[in-house]
């Protein structure tokens, strides 16, 4: 509900633009006939500031209606004298309900020129917000109380904030949201309004939400399985029977099964089909003269997932190109049951890289361990130094997509050649421990939140390890709303390495920095330690970066950033390399698109970076 005095609605622009729009093709009928010779070229100038401009660019009829073969002078003249009261019905919807609009057509020129002149005036502002939370009660013994200071804190249009159709919008979706995510999913606005008062310029908010049943979740249903045995499925189930709903809960389940790959289509969700029936049932029983029922505790739903099965053995072949690495070809084999384990195989072709591997993963464990063993190789070339690695690994992950945990004990052998010269040989044997927490609004398009992963490991026995040596380094990525339409994204790596002597770690080990998810600006591990011409990994990585976003037009946005950063030996040696720049930002299905144009300070060149993706 929209109040407003005088009242200006969404509702009523919409009624205003199909009137007016009617009236031109009712004053078109009569001229079908000899169109072409009445049809009128014109031109249209808008005057407003901001993104007035744009939003009466793309909304006044006037603009849209220009071009058509059937429009004439006199129809021209109608959409010039109803311009100023559809611009003032727009330019309410962002906040400003007392401007000054006028129009005016100029036909002494050849090409006629329709001007819009737009003073918007002072805004309205949010003058008081009056959330109501109506229901909320728990259910059931043990439920904590829900908390509604959190709720009006996360409140996105606040007391002073200027009011705009959109954000008002965008604050009632957002307040349902939070809500429906835990325990009430059910919610609904049961009340909503916003008071302009364009006098004082004040807009009085009030909005109701009725939480509806607090909701458990129940027992585990499974469709479509045919070759697999229900294992793969509850294996993987984390929810037991009386949690409180969790919307994370049930999509992190569902991301568990899709990793799997056993399966080419997984939904899992809150089975509400099957609470459904059970009150229809209740409904019929209470016709038949059987007394009501009433609730005494939570609504049970149980825990549906339909499945798709994929074909046991998959092949497929990919082209790209990396800003990093250069031209790439990939090709792919999976099988879902060599000896009852799945295997994953790749082999890359890349400009600077080329790698091979396979991987067997056993099915995951009653306790959640996702346990898997692999080789591979893979060669290098860059800086002027050459990699080759050999490596046989065993793994144990486990945890959810919000806090991952991993162990992995691998054997690596390695030949570095640096410039074509100098060659060495390493091998060892290290122990790593990972950990990767999130908290995040969307795991794949985030706004909101943080992510950060951690490891620590090394060879500590001397045993198949040429130089013993820990290792420890941390990745931290932070997403800060700024308004509805902007966002600041705030990065930082490091990383240290202790060992008595560095040539005899392999260098996977050490550090490097540049590159697309490094310091922008520079080639991929353009950053590091000099030995003659080459560039070689260090000891010690330190970098951060500040990223600013723009979605002018979601899903499209802009961005400028700024990346410092290097690796080095010592740590009185990092000095930070500057790069900052320019990016365009498209939030595609499969994940943020980024194409960034930045200049490295100290090669003093500009350089275009290509992602995809959210990397970690």
């Amino acid at each position: 509900m929209f109040l407003a005095r005088p009242t200006i609605s969404s509702v009523q622009a919409g009624r205003t633009r199909i009137l007016a729009q009617i009236a031109i093709i009712v004053f078109a009928l009569p001229a079908a006939g000899n169109a072409c010779a009445q049809a009128i070229d014109y031109t249209v100038q808008i005057d407003a500031p901001g993104r007035l401009d744009d939003l009466l660019e793309d909304n006044l009829d006037l603009v849209r209606w220009r071009g058509n073969p059937r429009l004439d002078l006199e129809q021209l003249q109608r959409l010039v004298k109803d311009a100023p009261e559809q611009a003032r019905t727009l330019i309410a919807t962002e906040g400003y309900y007392s401007p000054k609009v006028s129009a005016g057509l100029d036909t002494s020129t050849t090409v006629p020129v329709a001007r819009v002149i737009v003073d918007p005036g002072e805004p309205v502002l949010v003058g008081d917000v009056d959330l109501v939370l109506r229901g909320f009660e728990p259910l059931s013994a043990g439920s904590k109380p829900f908390d509604p200071a959190t709720l009006r804190n996360n409140w996105t249009l606040n007391v002073g904030e200027r009011f705009r159709q959109a954000d008002w919008e965008a604050a009632k979706r957002n307040l349902l949201r939070q809500v429906m995510q835990t325990r009430y999913p059910r919610a609904q606005l049961a009340e909503t309004s916003a008071t302009v008062d364009p006098d004082v310029r004040r807009a009085l908010l009030h909005v109701v939400v009725d939480s509806g049943p607090e909701v458990r979740l129940g027992e585990l249903r499974i469709e479509g399985l045919s070759r697999y045995p229900e294992r793969i499925v509850t294996n993987l189930n984390q929810i037991k029977p009386g949690d409180e709903y969790s919307e994370a809960a049930l999509q992190s389940f569902q991301a568990r099964l899709q990793d799997t790959g056993y399966f080419a289509t997984v939904e899992v969700t809150a089975d509400t089909a099957a609470a459904l029936e059970e009150n229809i049932e209740e409904l019929k029983e209470q016709q038949q003269g059987a007394p009501a029922v009433t609730p005494t505790g939570p609504e049970v739903l149980p825990v549906l997932v339909r499945v798709t099965e994929n074909k046991r053995r998959n092949a497929s072949v990919g082209l790209g190109y990396s800003t990093n690495t250069g031209a790439r070809a990939q090709v792919n084999y999976d099988d879902l049951n060599v000896y009852g384990l799945r295997m994953k195989s790749q082999i890359i072709a890349e400009t600077k890289r080329q790698a091979a591997r396979a991987d067997f993963y056993f099915p995951t464990t009653a306790k959640g361990y996702n346990d898997s063993f692999g080789a591979g190789f893979e060669r290098n070339d860059l800086r002027g130094e050459i990699t080759n690695v050999a490596t046989v690994a065993v793994r144990r992950a486990w945890g959810t997509p919000l806090l991952e945990r991993s162990l992995t004990f691998e054997y690596l052998s390695e030949k570095q050649t640096v410039e074509g010269r100098l060659s060495r040989n390493s091998k060892s044997l290290p122990l790593t421990y990972s950990i990767t927490k999130r908290e995040l609004d969307n795991l794949v398009l985030p706004t909101r939140g943080y992510v950060i992963n951690a490891q620590l490991g090394g060879a500590l026995l001397p045993v198949l390890t040429d130089e013993r040596f820990v290792r420890a380094s941390a990745r931290f990525v932070n997403y800060r709303p700024i308004s509805v339409d902007s966002t600041l994204i705030l990065r930082a790596e490091a990383g240290a390495l202790g060992s008595k002597d560095k040539r005899g770690v392999p260098g996977t080990f050490l550090f490097r920095a540049g590159g697309d998810q490094s310091v922008r600006g520079y080639g991929y591990q353009q950053l590091g330690v000099e030995e003659g011409e080459a560039v070689v990994g260090g000891r010690y990585l330190l970098t951060g970066g500040v990223e600013y976003q723009y979605w002018f037009r979601p899903p499209w946005g802009v961005a400028v950033f700024v990346d410092a950063g290097n690796a080095a030996d010592r740590v009185k040696d990092l000095r930070p390399e500057f790069g900052y720049g320019i990016g365009a930002r498209w939030r595609s299905p499969v994940g943020p698109i980024n194409v960034d144009l930045a200049y490295g300070q100290a090669v003093k060149k500009a350089r275009l970076h290509f992602s995809v993706g959210f990397t970690f």
